[in-house]
């Protein structure tokens, strides 16, 4: 018996409600798909339709195999058009959205390098610095820095970062090298706008505390934040990928390091497993091995 074929006519039977329409649709005599049905069920020792001369309906166990049977073809059926994608060249529009410095070092080469090599695509890539709603406002990819929320959310994870307290050379050479976050209390710290108190978060034999934080200067972007530290203006707290250039040419310092709370994860987030495009899937399989390279680079630093 083809148990595919058997399984599709299974189905067939089941959405059309009747044994000839199934044989229609399906272009076979209606005894070809009594027998068909007769040699399935003979096969799994169960009755799936009870029948009589004026209806046919699923028995429960019918409802539970019909569930199975849908997930098995639609399975063959995405393997089918996968590879019938694979083997075209990805062409049209994506979207993809990341975090604006994240987007700028990491992100924006990666999806630069995917159009040379695939000049079909397009890409809009959008840098923003808050949680995106990829199915409400269209996007296909996302890049998330942290827990994820959205359990309907695909993930991929490409790597961590880590959270770190850095200052300039010359500024703690000024003002000494903290030996506890308390410190920190005393000391300037940059800061960016909120509507409250600024409170620093740290870790210390396996619990979390704040710490109250305060100094001359706040701001609502990361770059200039980053170069006020570098200018020896205070503390500052950064994810390691925003100040992995400085610490790597020695502008800035880490200090604290046994302080730092658990690396946060960073993943690829897409709203649909199955059934996505070429270009989609291809985009994803390029920034995953990409990103996953840049971020295992980080890997000293953070």
């Amino acid at each position: 018996m083809d148990k595919l074929k058997a399984m599709t006519i299974f189905v067939q039977i089941a959405d059309a409600g009747s044994l000839s329409a199934a044989a229609r649709q399906h272009g076979q005599s209606l005894p070809a798909v009594v027998r068909s049905l007769a040699a399935l069920e003979g096969e799994l020792g169960v009755r799936l339709f009870n029948r009589t001369t004026r209806r046919i309906s699923l028995t429960d166990e019918g409802h539970q195999y019909l569930q199975s049977c849908r997930g098995v073809l639609a399975a063959l059926h995405d393997a089918e058009a996968a590879l019938k994608d694979e083997a075209a060249e990805p062409a049209g529009q994506l979207v993809i959205t990341a975090p604006v410095l994240f987007g700028q070092h990491y992100v924006a080469p990666a999806v630069t390098t995917l159009l040379q090599r695939h000049p079909q695509l397009r890409c809009r890539l959008w840098l923003l610095d808050r949680v995106v709603n990829l199915l409400e406002e269209g996007m296909d990819i996302g890049v998330r820095i942290g827990p994820l929320d959205d359990s309907s959310l695909i993930a991929r994870p490409v790597g961590q970062v880590q959270r770190m307290v850095v200052a300039s050379p010359a500024y703690l050479r000024r003002v000494g090298i903290p030996d506890h976050p308390r410190q920190l209390q005393h000391a300037q710290c940059l800061g960016f706008l909120s509507t409250g108190p600024l409170w620093w978060r740290f870790a210390e034999a396996g619990r979390s505390f704040s710490v109250p934080v305060s100094g001359a200067l706040e701001f609502n972007h990361i770059a200039p934040a980053i170069d006020a530290c570098i200018a020896g203006m205070g503390f500052a707290t950064f994810l390691s990928y925003q100040v992995a250039d400085a610490l790597a040419a020695g502008q800035l310092t880490p200090v604290l390091r046994a302080f730092e709370l658990p690396p946060r994860p960073v993943n690829l987030v897409y709203p649909h497993a199955r059934l996505l495009p070429a270009r989609v899937r291809r985009a994803l399989d390029w920034l995953e091995a990409d990103l996953r390279a840049r971020l295992a680079a980080l890997a000293p630093l953070g």
